[in-house]
């Protein structure tokens, strides 16, 4: 019989299926597991071979990846990295926390890296192009890489939306000197907290493989913390949310018997006491788990984003761009309207909990700008798309039932 408290959501763990939440009680069950294991190991052998690079190195985040990379390029500090506007903190705080200075490049009309803005922001004490694929849609890499080479820039790939999208027949985190990606609790595989830091340079590499020994393990609350998250979501929260779930969810992240995606201090651009680390093997048990469902998950993603696209179209709602060359994989299917807000607060009110990536140029929307150096103007497009998307769920426990539903409500 169908659940009607369970919502239609977009987030609260997505991925979790019924095989996840009893290995999650499983490895929650074995602490004297949680640090040092084979699973580590297997995962970064796994994902190197899936993408055909030399170097994968796992950690609890993929900020801490990203500070893994930005700490191994040895750049001056103050150097620049340029990065995209209409992004999240988590990509950039890591970038200051390594003593480098972010510039916003504005985004396009796909939501990614915008190359004619790109051209403008370069100067001389430029250093890194850091691309994002947003939503899991690969960015112009053929330009951007042009751009990099002619300015003797190093091209980094921020993949945390995007593991498995291809740009011409080659995969996302293979076109630059490295890439990383993100396990968290929404991303396209999830440990709720987990990330990876890939690349083909030897040396490169050396230094990285130096960061992540230094790292050290989280501790053995904040691991179990995270395998909490699939079992409370699915058992307590999610079941009964518009009544009661909802107040659960608060209640457990307000004793931190479960964690917040975000840390407060992220927001006024801290770090958390929990990164840089590792990624334990007690995580990196279920996203190895994940990492094999990857190819039914991408396809379940497609699926949906064609459903989206037929249903959508000939409507009020600008919708995703399409390209021959490239296969997105839809981490989420993001669509635009003037009237976005107030579209999805009567979603919500519905038990459709569709999304808002992103209400700001950088998200979260209560992060303060001056505490990631955004100048407000200094990128119209990422200003002017934040607050009018609306993001449509298409991950594995998203049916086209559910799609009706949400499709029966925009029209």
């Amino acid at each position: 019989m169908e659940n009607l408290l369970r919502p239609i959501s977009i987030s609260l763990s997505p991925n979790v299926q019924e095989d996840d939440i009893k290995l999650a009680v499983f490895v929650l069950s074995k602490p004297k597991d949680f640090t040092a294991g084979p699973a580590i190991a297997e995962i970064e052998n796994e994902f190197s071979k899936h993408l055909g690079l030399k170097y994968a190195y796992s950690f609890n985040s993929g900020r801490s990846s990203l500070m893994a990379l930005m700490q191994s390029l040895e750049l001056p500090e103050g150097s620049q990295v340029l990065l995209q506007a209409f992004t999240c903190n988590a990509a950039v705080n890591p970038i200051r926390w390594a003593g480098l200075v972010p510039v916003y490049v504005d985004c396009d009309q796909n939501y990614n890296l915008s190359v004619d803005d790109l051209k403008k922001k370069i100067n001389s004490k430029s250093r890194v192009v850091m691309v994002q694929h947003t939503f899991g849609q690969p960015a112009d890499m053929d330009e951007i890489k042009k751009v990099c080479d002619e300015n003797n820039l190093v091209l980094i790939e921020d993949c945390a939306h995007s593991l498995g999208a291809e740009y011409k027949g080659k995969k996302v985190g293979t076109f630059g000197r490295a890439a990383f990606f993100s396990f968290g609790r929404d991303k396209m595989i999830s440990c709720v907290y987990g990330g990876m830091a890939v690349t083909n340079d030897d040396g490169l590499a050396k230094k990285i493989a130096a960061f992540q020994e230094n790292c050290g393990y989280p501790q053995a609350d904040w691991i179990a913390q995270q395998l909490r998250h699939p079992i409370m979501m699915a058992r307590w929260v999610l079941p009964t949310y518009p009544i009661l779930g909802r107040h659960l969810l608060v209640l457990f992240q307000h004793a931190n018997v479960l964690s917040k995606a975000i840390h407060w201090k992220e927001k006024q651009g801290m770090a958390p006491d929990y990164f840089p680390r590792r990624l334990p093997n007690a995580l990196a048990v279920p996203v190895l788990n994940q990492f094999k469902k990857l190819g039914a998950y991408n396809a379940h993603r497609q699926e949906m984003a064609e459903f989206y696209f037929n249903e959508l179209k000939n409507t009020n709602y600008a919708l995703p761009s399409r390209f021959d060359d490239r296969k997105a994989v839809y981490l989420r299917f993001a669509i635009r309207h003037d009237n976005a807000p107030k579209i999805i607060k009567k979603a919500w009110s519905k038990n459709l909990l569709i999304g808002d990536w992103y209400r700001t140029p950088v998200d979260p929307f209560d992060t303060r700008p001056e505490s990631v150096g955004y100048e407000k103007g200094s990128c119209p497009n990422a200003e002017k798309f934040s607050g009018k998307m609306i993001n449509l769920p298409t991950h594995i426990n998203i049916s086209v039932a559910d799609a009706k539903k949400i499709i029966k409500f925009l029209k």
